[in-house]
């Protein structure tokens, strides 16, 4: 199974402190049944030009590997980023180097405010210029916006990564199951920042899944993210 959202990288954002906390970070995602982990710290557009972001990104990275050489019982890292929306955001050079590693999926952290008709066609030119688009834990959003906006917004095909809390509350767990049931979600993240607030956590929402779906239903949830990292541009076409 794959993390597709853990700010796990140390020192790059409000994750991860330093590398012994990236490691036991790591180590947990390990006991939890995850093979692979998708590094995705912030991308600020208003704080870091993309190529700063980069560059900071693979010292932070470089760092990790060191620490993890000859740990074959850790997840893979690849390298990707949770950028925040920004208005002209489809015209900007270079996004697609915050692209999860190998592959054309941008996680993309929706604002948290109204969500325009212009927010809309921007999130639709991103994918037009040829990039495939996942919203960040779009659970955030299913309160605050109105549902025909979300509607509209399901209606552009964008993926859809949620956390494990979506799948793990009471309170949430019934809608999450259902919106994973009609094909709504793609993809699942911890978004853990650390291992004591925020740690890794989808054992549970895995098991929580498995329980109220079935093994099929969670192990075909899981083969369409390892074929999108196995390169099958295509698994998420209808």
């Amino acid at each position: 199974m794959t993390d597709f959202h853990m700010h796990v990288l140390p020192g790059m954002d409000d994750g991860s402190r330093d590398v012994e906390t990236s490691l036991g970070m790591l180590e947990r995602s390990a006991a939890c049944g995850v093979d692979t982990v998708a590094a995705t710290p912030h991308f600020y557009a208003a704080e870091n030009s993309i190529a700063r972001f980069l560059r900071r990104r693979q010292e932070a990275y470089e760092k990790l590997n060191e620490a993890t050489e000859g740990r074959d019982d850790l997840p893979r890292v690849r390298l990707g980023a949770e950028a925040l929306y920004f208005s002209g955001m489809s015209a900007a050079d270079g996004l697609d180097g915050l692209c999860l590693e190998g592959t054309d999926l941008l996680l993309l952290e929706m604002p948290f405010a109204p969500w325009t008709d212009r927010v809309l066609q921007e999130v639709q030119s991103l994918q037009r210029d040829g990039l495939r688009v996942a919203a960040a834990h779009i659970e955030r959003y299913l309160a605050i916006q109105p549902r025909r906006t979300m509607e509209a917004f399901f209606d552009l095909g964008t993926l859809i990564q949620c956390n494990g809390a979506f799948f793990r509350s009471r309170r949430t767990a019934h809608r999450a199951m259902g919106m994973l049931r009609r094909g709504q979600v793609q993809f699942l993240g911890s978004d853990a920042h650390d291992l004591t607030d925020r740690p890794p956590d989808l054992g549970q929402a895995m098991a929580c899944i498995e329980k109220k779906l079935g093994r099929d239903a969670l192990a075909r949830f899981a083969a369409g993210g390892d074929a999108l990292l196995a390169g099958d541009e295509g698994c998420f076409d209808e």
